[in-house]
């Protein structure tokens, strides 16, 4: 097939996966319980290395404790420690959390930013976390999010062939219109937690597989 037409190829098929996730994820939204743009930041730094759901079981007592930045500005370093121990490098999180929200009091008047460089200057969050808070708490769409599970099913899915998360983002991006850009990795880490598991995708119960280079390959 002739470079041109492979290229279109290629876009048709990546259109048909949108379209089946839009099928199947038409409404989905961000697994880490918060009430308010705060506690998805407090939220979404935890998760680093952690599941979501080991996330929720945490945070209800850390949110009673702590429910806004001049309280968790105060806190104490061991009493942090304790309360996010199950989250895994709890004493980086700790550390990271206790100065997010001090940087929130002093430069931000205790409110989350919102701004990709305002976030990227508060201790603990990188572009992932985000443009979780960004997208999520806010609806604005200035990136994708790239976690284990969206680069995972990129690269199963041929919607990209980058291993870093940037470079993953960047593909995303190009491929996609920006109203879909928040709303697809949602879509994309569901799909990664209900069907295309890390170690056994169970591609004899996915829609997506007649389109899924990987799964032509593992049903081989």
């Amino acid at each position: 097939m002739p470079r041109p037409a492979r290229a279109a190829a290629e876009r048709r098929r990546s259109r048909r996966i949108i379209d089946e996730f839009h099928h199947l994820y038409p409404a989905v939204d961000c697994a880490l319980e918060h009430r308010n743009p705060f506690e998805l930041l407090v939220a979404t730094i935890l998760s680093a290395q952690c599941t979501d759901k080991t996330v929720n079981t945490v945070t209800p007592a850390l949110f009673d404790r702590y429910s806004d930045p001049e309280s968790l500005a105060k806190a104490r370093i061991p009493t942090l420690e304790k309360l996010i121990y199950s989250t895994g490098f709890y004493r980086n999180k700790a550390k990271n959390l206790k100065a997010m929200a001090q940087a929130l009091v002093t430069r931000h008047g205790s409110k989350v930013p919102q701004t990709m460089d305002e976030l990227l200057g508060l201790p603990g969050v990188a572009r992932k976390t985000a443009n979780v808070v960004l997208g999520t708490a806010f609806g604005i769409a200035v990136g994708v999010v790239v976690d284990t599970h969206v680069a995972r099913l990129s690269r199963r899915l041929g919607l990209t062939t980058q291993k870093t998360p940037v470079a993953i983002e960047r593909d995303l991006i190009e491929l996609l219109p920006k109203d879909e850009w928040i709303w697809i990795s949602h879509a994309l880490i569901w799909h990664g937690r209900l069907v295309c598991d890390a170690r056994k995708p169970r591609c004899s119960e996915c829609t997506l597989a007649k389109d899924c280079p990987a799964a032509k390959e593992l049903t081989a």
